[in-house]
């Protein structure tokens, strides 16, 4: 692993960028000091940048949000989230693996609705009366795990198929890490339902990226904060990892991360403690 101080130097090496959102571009609520700065000069080498983000928004919705915070459309080639390749996973299973108009129970925030956008589905306030529950997000700043698993108990006791188009165990708000998607989804695991997880680190979301880059044996640099799923993922995918020191390990050391990392079987051939071009 090494350690560097200055993007750039180790930039010039690959011919593409795989970039976490949270963690390291936002956290959670706005931009990262330098963070546009850093996306800015990545995207002025002409290289392509796909942003990989285990959201379960999909990835025009993302793209939106980060223009609002002040990221240009131009510096990234596109936002490739777990909630468009959910979005076409479950495009075609209707009328094959799912009925004709699937009855879903979709879990989001904020009223987000795309994860559905521009299909023949029903959606259904209850998730023990759903054919699919679509679990697109957490709410956990707001309802508790206990809570989520007395809502979920009937749908499991169906056999209801949850997918979790979101798999992070943890999410960054502005009152700290709270529980993730991932984690509801282990809490519906754990009472007896049956769990599809959608997104990084599995190998669907980063061989739908590589096709879309359109590169033959591309060098790729896969940057995110998560060992579990940016570095697991990027590291299982073939490609080199750079971990961010921000986001959801923000107070652990080097060495701890190291070690977490050997645990888990993977390890990160870059560490730099935040996504800027030259730290102080």
């Amino acid at each position: 692993m090494l350690e560097i101080v200055d993007l750039l130097k180790v930039a010039s090496q690959f011919d593409a960028f795989f970039i976490d959102q949270f963690g390291v571009l936002l956290d959670g609520e706005r931009p990262y000091p330098g963070a546009r700065e850093a996306l800015a000069a990545l995207s002025d080498l002409g290289k392509p940048i796909l942003l990989l983000s285990n959201s379960g928004k999909r990835g025009e919705a993302n793209a939106r949000r980060l223009v609002q915070l002040g990221f240009a459309r131009s510096l990234f080639q596109e936002v490739l989230s777990s909630g468009e390749v959910a979005h076409a996973q479950l495009a075609s299973a209707i009328g094959i693996h799912l009925p004709p108009k699937p009855k879903i129970w979709l879990h989001s925030r904020d009223g987000d609705l795309s994860a559905v956008e521009n299909l023949p589905v029903e959606l259904v306030q209850a998730p023990e009366s759903a054919d699919l529950l679509l679990l697109a997000a957490s709410n956990a700043d707001r309802i508790s795990l206990d809570e989520y698993s007395h809502l979920l108990r009937s749908a499991a006791d169906r056999n209801i198929p949850c997918w979790c188009t979101n798999p992070d165990i943890v999410m960054l708000t502005a009152h700290g890490p709270k529980p993730g998607a991932g984690r509801i989804a282990q809490e519906y695991g754990a009472i007896g339902g049956s769990v599809t997880l959608i997104g990084k680190p599995y190998p669907m979301i980063y061989q739908e990226a590589a096709r879309r880059l359109e590169l033959k044996n591309p060098r790729v640099l896969c940057i995110g904060d998560s060992i579990e799923h940016d570095i697991a993922g990027g590291f299982t995918a073939g490609h080199k990892t750079c971990l961010v020191g921000s986001g959801i390990h923000a107070r652990s050391s080097i060495k701890d991360l190291e070690l977490e990392a050997r645990e888990s079987g993977v390890m990160f051939d870059y560490y730099i403690t935040a996504f800027r071009l030259k730290e102080e």
